[in-house]
């Protein structure tokens, strides 16, 4: 026997309508850009390394952008990496860039009050630092190094910054105790497949393009960063505060890790710009950072992690005044 249900009554329908007209409000309030007309202009991006994760979620954002902001030209630019995009977004070079949080103490620590005028827009995801040796290298720790030829990253580079503190940290000199050239994730790869270096630095998201390439055609594996090393490290100086010990997931490279989590070092990726850029632009450039994750976060693994919780963390930059309108506005 069917069971019959009594009629909706018209309050209750309407309640119910109601309930779902809020609901789709809501919905296109978060999907529909601010204000009525979307700002215009021209903006430069630093990035990084061509095969970096920076330059690659750079590309990816400059589309979102397009699709939020069509009257904006987003010039986009290569770079050796963190320590180079601060002093460019400082120097009023770029607009807008991608860097790593101790690069960011170290350009206030060598250029005092430089960096008053700095500001951050989102806490995006961390760098985690990657030594890549040969499988069958006799390489079993950072000390092992000594005596090695190294690449230690481009000059001005957030991995160059990293791997010198790393190499000191273990007791090695990287001007007397290795060989250290500069070569980055665009060519280190491939020097280390020819035989030519004996291991290299890269700190970055993961997996990183120039990696998984790496690992499609040469066997490799990492080196471990203990904690005992990066607690070394914290004693050198207040920028290595910033990092921290950690494992590099078993999923970043699964070919090569086989299962295994790598002890290792990571550091927080800062979005940011100046006091002088403009607020309106800002707010919305926040808001297609925030939107934009899942879809960036589909080709760029790293992307993924950018969080509206954590976001508004830009430490040791305060936050920009448009970056702070827009965590105001979505503020539960």
């Amino acid at each position: 026997m069917s069971k019959v249900f009594p009629p909706i009554g018209r309050r209750r329908a309407l309640q119910g309508a109601g309930a779902a007209v809020v609901v789709l409000g809501l919905l296109l309030w978060w999907l529909l850009p601010l204000g009525e007309d979307p700002p215009s202009g021209r903006i430069t991006f630093s990035t990084g390394t061509t095969s970096g994760v920076y330059y690659e979620y750079g590309s990816r954002l400059r589309t979102a952008l397009a699709e939020d902001m069509p009257d904006l030209d987003v010039n986009l630019t290569a770079s050796n990496g963190s320590q180079e995009n601060v002093a460019r977004v400082a120097t009023g070079q770029a607009d807008y860039t991608i860097a790593a949080a101790d690069a960011v103490e170290t350009y206030e620590r060598e250029h005092p009050g430089a960096s008053a005028r700095l500001r951050g827009v989102a806490r995006l995801y961390d760098d985690y630092v990657q030594l890549v040796v040969p499988r069958d290298s006799d390489v079993r720790s950072v000390a092992d190094l000594e005596g090695r030829t190294v690449a230690t990253g481009l000059p001005r580079s957030g991995v160059r910054l990293i791997a010198e503190r790393v190499l000191k940290a273990a007791g090695v000199d990287p001007a007397k105790d290795i060989t250290a050239v500069s070569e980055g994730i665009d060519t280190g790869p491939e020097r280390l497949k020819q035989g030519k270096i004996d291991a290299f630095f890269w700190s970055g998201g993961v997996p990183t393009a120039g990696l998984e390439k790496l690992a499609d055609r040469f066997t490799f594996r990492f080196v471990p960063i203990d904690a005992a090393l990066v607690a070394k490290m914290h004693q050198q100086d207040d920028a290595t505060g910033y990092y921290r010990a950690t494992n590099m997931p078993e999923s970043a490279y699964p070919t090569i890790q086989n299962g295994s989590t790598v002890p290792t070092i990571a550091v927080s990726n800062l979005l940011m710009t100046r006091t002088d850029v403009d607020p309106r632009l800002t707010e919305w450039l926040t808001r297609t950072v925030i939107k934009s994750r899942d879809g960036i976060g589909r080709h760029v693994h790293s992307a993924q992690l950018v969080d509206l919780r954590t976001a508004i963390y830009t430490d040791p930059l305060p936050l920009h005044e448009g970056a702070r309108r827009y965590y105001r506005s979505v503020k539960p």
